[in-house]
């Protein structure tokens, strides 16, 4: 043991360090500082070191640290632990690879499993790791299992932002003959079909099971024609037994009755068969008609309400007759039309919100 280190620094007194100690969150640095404030006192190495639970030669260290850096060099400082086995850079890579997918020509698969990036990391980046620690790595870049959305393998997602960016214009261009100062409330409208065969969705469950839903497998069916104008929080539906022309004439006269007296309602919809401009379509004079882009339901908030429809009020069900499927659907539709609230939160979109 060699000769016991002098304390060199001055600004701090015992009674500041011992303050300093009183403040600090760290249990280590409070007893280095502690320390350090029985030497400045006198009292001796040995017991300095005995009262603060330490041997003589790590307070020695101390004095040394403290000396170098003073209190803050007393800080306990996390353990660097095991060099990870990828850099950040790599990390980064891999993210991207997973969001990007498997080329299924390629990669010879059409899904990631760990087990599959786990020969792409040791093909990459020479790395041998268990699958358990792939499925590690990705829940640490934010990564889970999702189911994904289905899409139109013509989905066009350049058009459908350029649709956004452009949708004021559009707007202008589609109420070219409104007169001005006419107040204009945008509304999106769409169909679901709803029946015997049913949909299922989610439920709490413990980890690892498999909960069973009941599934009618018959084909009953009705179609739920429905628009929202999410601004105002209101909406107009009305069931028919198929999706056609005619129902679509009587879902735009619902519609033009729920329009604000003296507004122009500017409806947008996808383009379906039974919603293109025509003879046997009658558009409401309150009424102008918006096409969406094509194959782009993404741009349709019906699409959530019908999803939030089924999610809430039209799954788990059997239903014997039409009858009961047209109640169902009724009882569903108030249930969204009596929440305003909700309906602004599901259909509201900031490219939408335009004032002409």
């Amino acid at each position: 043991m060699g000769a016991a280190v002098a304390v060199t620094r001055d600004e701090f007194t015992p009674p500041q360090l011992r303050a300093a100690a009183r403040a600090s969150e760290d249990p280590a640095q409070v007893r280095r500082l502690l320390a350090v404030a029985l030497v400045l006192e006198g009292v001796s190495r040995q017991q300095a070191a005995e009262q603060c639970g330490m041997d003589r030669q790590t307070l020695r260290d101390w004095v040394h640290r403290y000396n170098e850096g003073g209190v803050a060099s007393l800080q306990s400082r996390p353990s660097p632990g095991r060099t990870p086995l990828l850099t950040p850079e790599q990390k980064a890579e891999l993210k991207t690879l997973v969001v990007a997918g498997p080329d299924p020509e390629r990669d010879k698969v059409v899904r990631w499993r760990c087990v599959d990036l786990r020969a792409e990391v040791a093909r990459r980046f020479g790395v041998e790791v268990r699958e358990g620690t792939i499925g590690g790595w990705l829940h640490g870049l934010g990564l889970t299992r999702l189911q994904p959305r289905p899409h139109h393998p013509k989905k066009d997602a350049a058009a459908q932002e350029a649709y956004k960016k452009n949708f004021p214009e559009l707007l202008k261009t589609a109420l070219l003959g409104c007169t001005a100062g006419t107040p204009i409330e945008i509304w999106f409208q769409d169909e679901a079909r709803v029946g015997q065969k049913g949909s299922l969705t989610y439920v709490w469950a413990p980890v690892g099971s498999r909960p069973a839903m009941v599934r009618d497998n018959r084909h009953s069916s009705a179609y739920l024609f429905g628009a929202i104008c999410p601004a105002r929080g209101v909406g107009a539906a009305v069931i028919t037994p198929v999706a056609n022309m005619a129902a679509m004439n009587v879902h735009l006269a619902e519609i033009s009755t729920q329009v604000a007296p003296g507004a122009q309602a500017v409806l947008l919809l996808d383009r379906a068969g039974w919603h293109q401009r025509g003879k046997r379509l009658c558009v409401p004079a309150n009424i102008t008609l918006l096409d969406l882009p094509a194959y782009s339901p993404e741009l349709n908030p019906m699409e959530n309400v019908w999803e939030f429809l089924r999610g809430n009020k039209l799954s788990a069900l059997v239903w014997d007759t039409y009858e009961a499927i047209v109640d169902a659907c009724v009882s569903a539709w108030h249930f969204l039309i009596g929440d305003p609230e909700r309906i602004r939160s599901i259909g509201t979109r900031d490219w939408a919100c335009v004032s002409v």
